[in-house]
């Protein structure tokens, strides 16, 4: 199994046995896309997630890596799909026909669903960060998931709400988006399973910024607090208005409202009685973690969000799946990327027969002084 955040530890191992091949014969660029929100209300995520794919590729072409005997350079190629299904499908056909060997995201379920057939059937590789487990199940080879799925996430918040919070009554919100519904969905059937009722399911959309109505009718509920299914931008809107209206009970969340944004946009209102979990291990807690989120800082003058290690760790992952295989070329190197063994940043990379995680660890966070803070009875 290869080192966690290696640098100089595992790529040079690579590196020395790729050096054996022979001469180089030139320099060949690999050109690494990625799709994700880098406008819009989602944009702060979008943003972290490129980074996390630059810090990567940086990082290997100072190593100098030789694939096929030839020294590698990689090169990104950033498009933003701006959240949206329609503008993806666009963007993934541009990063097609860049001839990019791997495309990183989306971030977002809505847009990774569409595209995945289109990327599948391309050729290329895919390796998302997007939670509903549709993706992964059409059985495409070239899709994988890099972090863990509605299901892990969503039942893993349903039984923390009924073991550890005590909760017996909750209201259900989600915005109708693929990812939205689906960790709601999942969060629902943990829930009942053990043993909370759902006493008001409501819906709302990815743009909307007045929950008031909603929030009336879930207060007559009387619901101990509220599952909200959808991103952090909407959020914080929500958890200021349920502030508002005295709704003083538990917000709970999947992991895309779960970040330092939303502490940012719900102000004093995010507190100790909002939940949400992250995929992978505390970045504090690790000594790799804590490495990989100085030099983040150091580079790019702001603290990590949410996915940016799993991203640094997909491209490097692909970059050692390449190396094994001999090969940039996504037909040649899938396999080997299909039985990596490899522990980065962000946890384990081993994948099963859907190309999802065999093992993704899930944290939940609580919010002190407008920062998700890791609760210590709710880590892997």
């Amino acid at each position: 199994m290869n080192k966690p955040y290696a640098g100089a530890n595992w790529w040079a191992a690579v590196a020395l046995g790729m050096i054996s091949l022979g001469a180089q014969a030139g320099e060949q660029v690999v050109r690494i896309g990625l799709t994700g929100p880098l406008t819009g209300p989602q944009a702060a995520i979008g943003k972290d997630d490129e980074n996390g794919v630059r810090m990567a590729i940086e990082r290997l072409n100072a190593e100098g890596l030789v694939i096929g005997g030839q020294k590698t350079r990689f090169e990104l190629v950033s498009e933003d799909d701006a959240a949206d299904p329609r503008t993806g499908m666009t963007v993934a056909q541009s990063l097609v026909d860049a001839n990019v060997k791997v495309i990183l995201g989306p971030f977002n379920s809505g847009v990774a669903i569409p595209i995945s057939n289109l990327v599948n059937v391309s050729g290329i590789v895919m390796a998302t960060v997007a939670s509903n487990p549709q993706i992964t199940q059409h059985g495409y080879p070239f899709v994988f998931r890099i972090s863990a799925s509605d299901t892990q996430l969503g039942s893993r918040m349903g039984e923390f709400a009924a073991k550890e919070l005590k909760v017996k009554r909750i209201a259900v919100i989600d915005d109708r988006t693929a990812y939205g519904q689906g960790v709601a969905d999942e969060f629902v059937s943990a829930a009942k399973a053990n043993g909370i009722e759902i006493v008001d399911r409501q819906y709302t959309t990815d743009k909307a910024t007045d929950f008031v109505s909603i929030l009336t009718h879930v207060k007559g509920s009387n619901a101990e607090g509220i599952f909200y299914g959808g991103y952090y931008a909407q959020a914080g809107a929500l958890r200021k208005q349920m502030k508002r209206l005295a709704m003083n009970g538990y917000l709970l969340g999947g992991d895309a409202m779960c970040n330092a944004e939303l502490g940012k946009l719900g102000g004093d209102a995010v507190d100790t009685r909002v939940y949400c979990p992250q995929g992978g291990p505390v970045l504090d807690q690790t000594p790799e973690g804590r490495r990989f989120k100085a030099d983040y800082k150091q580079r790019f003058h702001t603290d990590p969000l949410t996915y940016s290690a799993a991203l640094y760790d997909g491209v490097n992952i692909v970059a050692q799946a390449m190396a094994k295989a001999n090969s940039i070329e996504p037909a040649q190197y899938r396999a080997a990327l299909a039985n990596i063994d490899s522990r980065g940043v962000s946890g384990h990379y081993q994948f099963d027969k859907n190309r999802d995680l065999t093992n993704s660890p899930i944290t939940i966070y609580h919010y002190r002084n407008g920062e998700p803070t890791p609760l210590a009875s709710a880590q892997p």
